[in-house]
């Protein structure tokens, strides 16, 4: 690695460029080298038990022998902290000083970190209606849905889960079955219910329905509310995830039968120490790991629970396809009969101000494609980081540019108001440079990634941070960098990049930082291809959200397709100002909130509806039957569409043909 204090080779045109080869053996560890939010442990005095811990997939090859395969499992595991697997693949946790080892275990084909998690930020307000109590009843085939009573809805999300809302109690007692609080500390850890599926999830606090049940009884007699004396680590008013659950399985819900359990996801965005924490897509595959054991545990008969997650995190990481190990996890648990995921698709759709004042693109522009038709020939992609003399983005920014294995291209950085870096070559790497700005550059230019097969460059924007007991927190630049994409060898030319940035979260103990999101100029970005990366594997239920009422495509909804051009999103629902549960508020129980990720919980409940309908039905089989049954838009076709998938979802349209397709093959 290049040392920064002494190599600032970025600055300017340097006249000789000391960079390093890229790793030839398929890893993706570039956040132990370089990111702030996980830094190598550099003190010699401290052993690697003492290094930041980092989340990783581990791929083996999947054609070794019984005897060499043990052999590598047996060698991740003396390398990992925690250690799960499924086929071929691990998620591990380890240390970034232990992480390199793992790339060199033979039998090891790649590693690749998780993907970064963003919080999601529907807009919304507390409201004292609730919503109509037919508003999402599905009167077609009651005998056979049963509003999901024999379904377990699962919710994976972010701000808890108000287990005491009216919304959730029945005869007295909440419609929760569990609820894994993945930060929470008041509860032993799923792994010590002693379960063998569970064994590796050796962290958070499970919070059984018992315990619940028991802090709703004794809430009146200590006038307390209930989940003060059965807390979680997160319980924010009007909380994301409480408003989710109540749209797919409320009492006022879609799936209103059905059993429902809850993994609440760390973030961090609701504490100053997120900047030490690596949460992440691991996560979101542990969970959903969980809740599928859960099924297996509340079935019968030897017969798990079909079971309906909805996710409504993203991410804007990786390429957009099902290549990465995450999408794979999730694919892979798909092809299971009985299960279904529903992703939010995401709301970076809006590229264009709506008003002269109106800056909500900055959650858009995420995306620039285009072509370098022959060689020699280039394009600047600008990206604007915000700030001034007052205000301060100190978070990480990422773009990473994805392009055909045919071609190679040179890339190099020009800082606001500077000049252009000497450019990086494929396999080679320029780590930690910091810029007369404050600014701390890397990039890494990696040829045939192992997942895809595609070139990636990626770019790393970082706030310098003080070393040697200096804790001042430094900032990103603001202005317009600039990216220049060369052509060395030219035969398709097209590319994609996206931006992978922070949300919006100011830092209460460092006055006016804030971890904010950069973006694409108005010159630079696609109005396509933003959809959420989580949305991307083949077999998850992408949604988009669609304003019923105005019979259109919220501005804010991200648009497909992926990467590969396949039809993401599937479906669209309503997500525009849905009433539904508001939990940890003082005064108010409903709240109106907008954002795909109103708009998926109605699509999981629906999914719900239809397995308990025919619980043998398969997440494709359930993709085809949405997409078979929706309504396009006034004015539209049947043919997919980048803003509303293929259409509106019919709910009744879809529980008649999955109780249908039930009768033909008994």
């Amino acid at each position: 690695m290049i040392k920064a204090d002494k190599q600032p080779v970025l600055v300017g045109l340097a006249p000789k460029v000391e960079v390093i080869a890229a790793s030839s053996a398929g890893t993706n560890l570039k956040r132990a080298e370089h990111s702030p939010s996980v830094a190598v442990n550099k003190d010699p005095d401290r052993g690697p038990d003492d290094d930041v811990v980092m989340s990783l997939f581990i791929h083996l090859d999947p054609d070794l022998d019984e005897r060499s395969r043990e052999r590598a499992v047996n060698a991740v595991t003396e390398e990992a902290r925690r250690v799960r697997w499924k086929a071929n693949t691990a998620i591990v946790e380890t240390s970034a000083v232990r992480a390199a080892k793992l790339t060199r275990i033979r039998g090891v084909a790649y590693v690749e970190t998780g993907l970064s998690l963003s919080a999601p930020h529907p807009t919304g307000s507390p409201t004292e209606t609730a919503p109509n109590d037919e508003f999402r009843r599905v009167a077609s085939c009651e005998e056979q849905h049963k509003y999901g009573a024999d379904v377990l809805v699962g919710i994976i999300d972010v701000g808890g889960f108000d287990f005491a809302h009216p919304d959730f109690l029945s005869k007295g007692h909440t419609r929760f079955e569990a609820i894994w609080d993945q930060g929470g500390d008041t509860r032993p850890p799923p792994s010590e219910t002693g379960r063998p599926g569970l064994a590796g999830l050796n962290y958070g606090s499970l919070i059984h329905k018992r315990h619940m049940d028991a802090a709703i009884d004794a809430a009146k007699a200590r006038k307390m509310a209930p989940t003060r004396l059965e807390p979680q680590s997160q319980m924010v008013p009007g909380s994301h995830g409480t408003h989710v659950t109540s749209i797919a399985a409320g009492n006022l819900g879609v799936a209103r039968n059905a059993h429902i359990a809850a993994v609440l996801i760390d973030l961090g965005e609701h504490s100053d120490t997120a900047a030490t924490s690596f949460y992440d897509s691991t996560r979101v595959t542990d969970a959903i790991d969980y809740l599928l054991d859960l099924a297996a545990e509340l079935g019968t008969d030897g017969l798990p629970l079909s079971v309906s997650i909805n996710i409504s995190l993203g991410t804007n990481g990786h390429a957009h396809d099902a290549s990465s190990l995450t999408a794979q996890w999730i694919d892979r648990v798909l092809t299971t009969r009985g299960r279904c995921i529903s992703v939010a698709g995401g709301n970076a759709g809006q590229t264009k101000p709506e008003t002269p004042e109106d800056r909500n693109v900055m959650t858009g522009r995420i995306h620039a494609e285009g072509a370098l038709l022959a060689t020699g020939l280039r394009q600047d992609l600008i990206w604007i980081v915000e700030g001034n003399d007052t205000f301060s983005d100190v978070s990480e920014n990422e773009m990473e540019v994805w392009y055909s294995a045919q071609d190679q291209f040179e890339v190099a950085i020009r800082p606001p108001g500077g000049t252009w870096s000497q450019a990086i070559r494929p396999t080679q790497k320029a780590l930690n440079q910091v810029l007369d700005n404050g600014t701390v550059v890397s990039i890494i230019s990696e040829t045939y990634y192992p997942s895809n097969g595609l070139n990636r460059i990626s770019v790393t924007l970082s706030p310098f941070s003080g070393t040697n007991g200096d804790s001042s927190r430094g900032r990103i630049a603001p202005g317009r960098w600039a990216v220049r994409l060369t052509g060395i060898v030219v035969r398709d030319g097209r590319f994609d990049a996206w931006i992978e940035r922070d949300d919006p979260r100011r830092h209460s103990d460092a006055g006016n930082a804030w971890d904010f999101p950069s973006y694409f100029a108005e010159d630079s970005y696609a109005d396509n291809g933003m959809i959420n990366s989580l949305a991307c594997p083949d077999r998850v239920i992408a949604v988009a959200n669609i304003d019923a009422q105005g019979e259109k495509a919220n501005v804010t909804s991200s648009k497909g397709p992926t990467r590969d051009k396949r039809c993401k999103p599937d479906i669209g629902a309503d997500g525009t100002n849905v009433v539904a549960a508001c939990g940890f508020h003082p005064r108010a129980q409903w709240k109106s909130m907008t954002g795909t990720s109103m708009a998926s919980p109605f699509v999981c409940g629906v999914a719900a509806l239809m397995l308990s309908a025919n619980r043998l039905l398969t997440a494709a089989q359930l993709q085809g039957i949405m997409r078979a049954t929706s309504m396009p838009l006034t004015g539209h076709d049947f043919s997919w569409r980048p803003d509303t998938g293929f259409g509106l979802i019919n709910a009744h349209g879809c529980v008649e043909e999955a109780a249908k397709y039930n009768r033909r093959t008994e």
